[in-house]
């Protein structure tokens, strides 16, 4: 699990800012649009890394907290459209907990539109080739992430004692 973001930071380049975005992709629809867009060479921006997991509800609201904390500038989620997912109610379960980590996120401080969640069937290459284009976009508008403050650290302590 820690090797995910665990991606080396190109902060400047020649040119300009160029942020470093992560995205989960659903097994069932939004990875198939991603490789369709590759196969029908519709081009985007190559600064992304995309990591598959098989429903979009499957990914923690922890994992794109780290992200951010590990200095990726921008997250997506993208999954399947409403009604046509693969595990039935899977993508309204994501829906559901990161509108959630959305308001958490700017509670920290970040802006909440460094996240997304989208949906995008295994047909539309084309769609995501446009959604990449247009977050990047935003994302370097936004400019380099910084965190205000350093979240605390939580540390529990478990008792395992028998009363």
């Amino acid at each position: 699990m820690g090797g995910f973001f665990l991606l080396k930071r190109k902060r400047k380049v020649k040119y300009g800012f160029e942020p470093n975005i992560l995205v989960f992709c659903c097994n069932w629809c939004s990875y198939a649009g991603a490789d369709l867009a590759g196969v029908s060479r519709f081009q985007y921006p190559p600064n992304i890394r995309i990591i598959r997991v098989m429903c979009s509800s499957r990914v923690d609201p922890t994992f794109i907290l780290r992200a951010f904390n590990n200095g990726i500038d921008g997250v997506l989620i993208i999954g399947c459209h409403m009604g046509d997912c693969h595990y039935m109610k899977g993508f309204e379960y994501a829906q559901v907990r990161m509108d959630h980590l959305k308001k958490l996120i700017k509670y920290l401080g970040i802006e909440a539109d460094r996240f997304e969640l989208c949906s995008i069937s295994a047909s539309e290459g084309r769609q995501f080739s446009e959604l990449i284009k247009n977050f990047t976009k935003s994302i370097k508008e936004f400019g380099e992430l910084r965190i205000p403050k350093k979240p605390g650290v939580f540390e529990f302590e478990y008792n395992n004692k028998k009363n």
